[in-house]
């Protein structure tokens, strides 16, 4: 015979008046609210023998208490918000929710739900983009300093590139944010003027015509016309350029690449043998048991495990030849052990490994300040890039043909990037008030021997001008559209027309004048403000010292140096941070992603920034794609 559950409607077998198969099971079906309808009805209302039960369980102190959670009613548009985050968080395509499997499962979770097409995905996404972008503009509204920007280029398979613009800059609370601003599909990349609209357009985006202080165009995608005409477009938009030294020509991350790869690169041949060895015991757990084996019959002290390097992360090449260095004389004595490896790393080639070694360590460490939890100030770079240029200079002129020849291309590299930013180094290192001019005159006495006093004049002229500027700042003339000064190439009027009538050559007259008071007035701000913070003592040389919160707790002495140093701190030096600091090939966006329209690739890539970093401010770690 069969029962019929009067709730769920499921049926039951049982026998009428005999053990098997009787009516418990029925009643247990009740009243273990095994019957889905009657549990869910109870644990409404709160009644019934489930939550009696449970009631007694908690009241009667047991360890095992039943709780209950009302459940939530479902919500279609809350499903598909979160689809949405989904996609943005982890890059996965649009095209998912058409996916058979994808399909399955989300219906296997809840029926209900109403698998949305990518129109609907699309629109979600866009609402998320404008949303978070909000909230990061209202942040920069609450920013009293400028905005520094630094652009990087991203390819495809196809023949459009996408200029990506980040932005720095410092809130209200002085901590140090970078955001990226805007994705621009650049279709000429090649065009001298295609980066100047690029950031013509993420200025007009975010209303910061007037806020842009300095910004980063490296040379190994944007030519010297290119940088030029930049330049000189910024230099008359921008009061703060010191003559177009506020372009930075190159990123930091990018230098030590190029700093790192030349330098294997021009050991090619003893690299490919270090790799070689290491393969060969890594992909057979056979030779590495004896190759421990042998380690430790020769007594060898390393900890260090043999590891493969990735090709595309140039650190796990320098990872690779240190940690094999430490076994040179397991290697040596390998092919006693193993007939089929073949011996070709003679105690030459070990010397030249170690000494590769020790410039990819002076590589990796100045690296590693891309890598700490915090995006790092502007200062912080200037001792890593004083250390590089000077072991450099010192190893060319090394009476070791090896070193020198080794040495003499990475040099030239990094002459190549001082001379394109050394002011801005200079003068942010100034703005520590542990170091101000005293590690300027160190370094550059180091530097430059007999010619030092020229280079830090050089700064301290630059330092004044830039301070002059934020201590009498003239307000601008009405300015033309900054899209439309790219196009006339920044064409200026010739001459301005007095009240009287009479014309007043722009050479000479009111900007003579304007020159005039700035002379005046600019001495007498430096007496009470730039001079003053220069004579104080240098603060103590602590490790976990907060340059930006100093000058946040020392604003009301130095309010203008404070404003300044907050736009000379964020200046940005790399595109790269965290793990993407060591990647030797260059961001390129996959079919999915450039099948996109401009404005879901740029909401995409924007987006998944602000949500990792918080918009409302907060920095903190984060990783591009």
């Amino acid at each position: 015979m069969r029962a019929c559950c009067n709730q769920c409607k499921k049926s039951f077998s049982y026998i009428s008046g005999a053990k098997i198969s009787g009516t418990s099971h029925l009643k247990r079906h009740i009243t273990l609210g095994i019957c889905p309808v009657y549990r869910h009805r109870q644990v409404a209302e709160g009644s019934g023998p489930l939550m009696m039960s449970a009631r007694r369980a908690e009241t009667s102190g047991s360890r095992t208490k039943v709780r209950r959670k009302r459940p939530h009613a479902f919500n279609g548009d809350s499903c598909c918000h979160e689809l949405a985050m989904m996609i943005i968080m982890h890059d996965y395509p649009l095209h998912m929710v058409e996916h058979l499997g994808f399909r399955d499962f989300a219906l296997a979770l809840q029926p209900q739900f109403n698998i949305t097409s990518i129109a609907a995905v699309e629109e979600e996404i866009m609402r998320i983009y404008f949303r978070e972008k909000q909230r990061v503009l209202d942040v920069l509204n609450e920013v009293s300093g400028c905005l520094n920007l630094i652009v990087d280029l991203w390819t495809s398979d196809q023949s459009s590139a996408y200029a990506v613009l980040t932005g720095h800059f410092v809130d209200e609370n002085w901590k140090l944010q970078r955001r990226i601003m805007n994705v621009v599909t650049l279709h000429y990349p090649e065009s001298d003027t295609a980066y100047c609209h690029a950031i013509a357009y993420c200025l007009n985006d975010w209303c910061s015509e007037g806020k842009l202080f300095a910004f980063a165009l490296d040379r190994s995608f944007a030519n010297e016309t290119t940088r030029e005409i930049t330049r000189y477009i910024l230099s008359l938009r921008s009061p703060f350029i010191l003559s177009g030294q506020l372009l930075i020509n190159s990123c930091y991350a990018r230098l030590l690449k190029d700093l790192a790869l030349e330098a294997i690169g021009r050991n090619k041949e003893v690299v490919e043998k270090v790799r070689y060895s290491v393969k060969f015991i890594k992909t057979s757990p056979g030779r590495e048991q004896s190759f421990n084996n042998l380690k430790e019959q020769l007594q060898v002290p390393s900890t260090k495990d043999l590891v493969v390097d990735d090709l595309a992360k140039w650190n796990t090449t320098y990872q690779m030849l240190i940690s094999a260095s430490e076994f040179k004389e397991v290697f040596a004595c390998l092919d006693t052990f193993d007939p089929e490896y073949r011996p070709n790393l003679s105690m030459q080639d070990w010397g030249k490994i170690k000494t590769l070694c020790g410039y990819l360590k002076l590589f990796y460490e100045a690296a590693n300040i891309l890598t700490l939890p915090v995006y790092p100030t502007t200062n912080m770079f200037f001792q890593e890039a004083f250390k590089i240029h000077l072991e450099l200079m010192n190893s060319v002129v090394s009476e070791d043909p090896f070193v020198s020849s080794l040495t003499k291309p990475l040099l030239d590299i990094f002459t190549t990037y001082w001379e394109g930013c050394n002011m801005v180094l200079a003068v942010a290192v100034v703005m520590d008030p542990r170091f101000k001019m005293k590690l300027v005159e160190f370094s550059f006495s180091k530097l430059y021997g007999q010619d030092a006093e020229a280079w830090i004049k050089a700064v301290e002229d630059g330092l004044r001008e830039l301070y002059l500027e934020y201590a009498v700042l003239p307000l601008p003339p009405p300015a033309p559209s900054f899209i439309e000064g790219i196009d006339a190439v920044a064409a200026t009027p010739l001459s301005a027309v007095h009240e009287d009538g009479f014309l007043l050559s722009n050479s000479v007259g009111v900007t003579d004048f304007d020159i005039y008071l700035s002379d005046i007035m600019g001495e007498q701000h430096m007496g009470s403000e730039l001079d003053q913070y220069l004579e104080e003592s240098l603060l103590p040389r602590v490790h976990e010292f907060d340059v930006l919160g100093w000058w946040g707790e020392n604003k009301s002495r130095f309010p203008t140096l404070a404003k300044m140093a907050s736009d000379v701190l964020s200046i940005p030096l790399s595109t790269a941070y965290g793990e993407s600091v060591f990647d030797t090939r260059g961001r390129k966006l996959d079919r999915n992603h450039t099948s996109l329209k401009d404005a879901t690739l740029q909401a995409l890539i924007c987006a998944k920034d602000w949500l990792r970093q918080g918009s409302s401010g907060t920095p903190g770690t984060f990783r591009l794609f």
